[in-house]
Order: structure tokens, then C-alpha cells, then sequence
């Protein structure tokens, strides 16, 4: 890791970063059947940051969720989660346990469960739906659902099937799903695919109040949203980090024009 890169726990297990990243990808390098699909990708996310991810398809996006989540080993390279979690030495749930959430693009709610049922599943983790269901809820708990319904916006809807809701409603309860487990690190895959554009205003607002209380990554091919929600963007191109700065900054960049624009 990068000299000065510091980041302790706390007595409490959350990560210190007062000084610095909370996520280090070094170095990291992997090949699927001789593909590069990951090549010396270096790429740092400060504590309380909200980062947009860009870049074509293929560009590694994906890949590199895979790897902070522990889906995916890299074949070389570092991955650390502050300066004492060496995520290559995880498993995907203790990657998770740890403070990492991810969102994938298609959200995966339980239908026929109620909105507030699904945040109280979510925060009992993989114990069985029969028991989280009749499990009593602290009352710290509950104050968690509550605070969690008013940040996705849904508190109107405590009782209705998940199911029954929106495209959109149903990404914002996804989001909640994983806020309920106190995520450090937010991976956000796509968040505004199908959704209206009244929905993709109530997005950018709720990701944009996410940051600082969380460190935010968002993965995302809408221009006009990435432009609305990021100080700082990122673009990946073949497995690399190809550019980094103000969404105006990569825009006027003569490589990522050559990129999107294939000229």
C-alpha cells in the first residue's frame, strides 16, 4: 500500500479514514482465456466520497466489483479496505460482514414481503425468512427501518408488497436493503437503468445524501445522471484507468473522446 495510506478501526469496527482512502486497489491485473479484462488497474476512493464509474463495455467495470467483493481473485495486485483489510484474503460474506455493499443493476427484492419486511430481512442477514420475520425488533432496530423508510423515501409504503412497487421504488428499497447493514462502502451497479426521469432526479438526490455518511461508488452509463451526482469521475478503458477528474475535465479529454467517440 501507498505510503501515508492509513486507515485504522476504530474501537467500534468502523474504519478510520480521516486521513485518507478507504478503498485501495493496487496494481491489480486479471485474464479470463488469455482476455485482459483487468490490466494494472489503480484506483483509490476517499472516505465519505461519491465516485461515478465510467467507461465502454468491456471496459472492466464489472470485473473490478467482482474483485472488491470478492467474487473474482485477481491474478496480481493489491485490494485493501483501509489499511488493515486485506480483501483478497476474504470470502464474499466476510467481505460483506466487513462493510461493503453492492447493488446489482437488476434489483432482487422479496416480492410478496412487505416494504419494511424486506429492510428487517435484509438486516438479519442470512438467518431464515420464518425466523427474521418473527424475530422482535429492538428498538434501535425499528428506529433503523424507520430512519432507512425516510431516507429511500418510502415510509408511505411501509406495509405494501415490494412487489407491488414501481421499477424505481424497487431500486431505492434495494438501496435500503443494503443501508439497514451499515455499509462503509456503497457499490452502486447502474442505478438508473429503466427508470422515469422523475425517478432518476429522486436517485441523484438519495446517492447524493448517501455520501459522506458512506464512501459511494456508482457505476453508471447515463451521462446526464453521472453529470448530475459526481464531483469526481473515473473512466475505465481495457482494464485500466485511462482518466480522473471533474465530469468536465474527462469530457474535454482528448483519449476518452477517442474512446467514446472510436475516433
Amino acid at each position: 500500500m501507498s505510503e501515508g495510506a492509513h486507515l485504522r478501526h476504530t474501537e467500534a469496527g468502523q474504519p478510520d479514514a480521516s486521513h485518507t482512502a478507504i478503498l485501495y486497489l493496487e496494481d491489480l491485473n486479471v485474464s479470463f482465456d488469455g482476455f485482459k479484462a483487468i490490466n494494472n488497474l489503480t484506483l483509490y476512493i476517499d472516505k465519505g466520497e461519491l465516485r461515478c464509474i465510467i467507461g465502454p463495455n468491456g471496459a472492466g467495470k464489472t470485473t473490478m466489483m467482482d474483485i472488491i467483493t470478492g467474487k473474482t481473485r485477481p491474478d496480481s495486485g493489491q485490494a485493501w479496505f483501509g489499511q488493515t483489510v486485506d480483501l483478497l484474503k476474504l470470502s464474499e460474506p466476510e467481505i460483506a460482514n466487513a462493510g461493503i455493499g453492492r447493488k446489482f443493476q437488476k434489483p432482487t427484492v422479496f416480492e410478496s414481503h412487505s416494504v419494511a419486511e424486506n429492510l428487517e430481512l435484509a438486516m438479519h442477514g442470512n438467518k431464515s425468512v420464518w425466523y427474521s420475520l418473527r424475530a422482535r425488533l429492538s428498538g434501535e432496530q425499528q428506529a433503523l427501518i424507520d430512519e432507512t423508510l425516510q431516507t429511500i423515501g418510502l415510509t408511505d409504503h411501509y406495509h405494501q408488497a415490494a412487489g407491488a412497487l414501481s421499477h424505481g421504488q424497487k431500486q431505492w428499497l434495494e438501496i435500503g436493503m443494503l443501508l439497514v447493514q451499515k455499509p462503509y462502502l456503497l457499490l452502486v451497479d447502474e442505478p438508473v437503468a429503466g427508470m422515469t426521469h422523475q425517478e432518476m432526479e429522486r436517485t441523484a438526490e438519495l446517492l447524493t445524501s448517501l455520501a459522506g455518511k458512506h464512501s459511494v461508488v456508482v457505476v453508471e452509463h447515463d451521462m446526464d445522471f453521472v453529470r448530475s451526482i459526481a464531483h469526481q469521475v473515473t473512466v475505465l478503458h481495457q482494464g485500466s484507468v485511462l482518466a480522473e477528474g471533474t465530469m468536465d475535465e474527462v469530457q474535454n479529454d482528448q483519449r476518452v473522446i477517442e474512446v467514446y467517440l472510436g475516433e
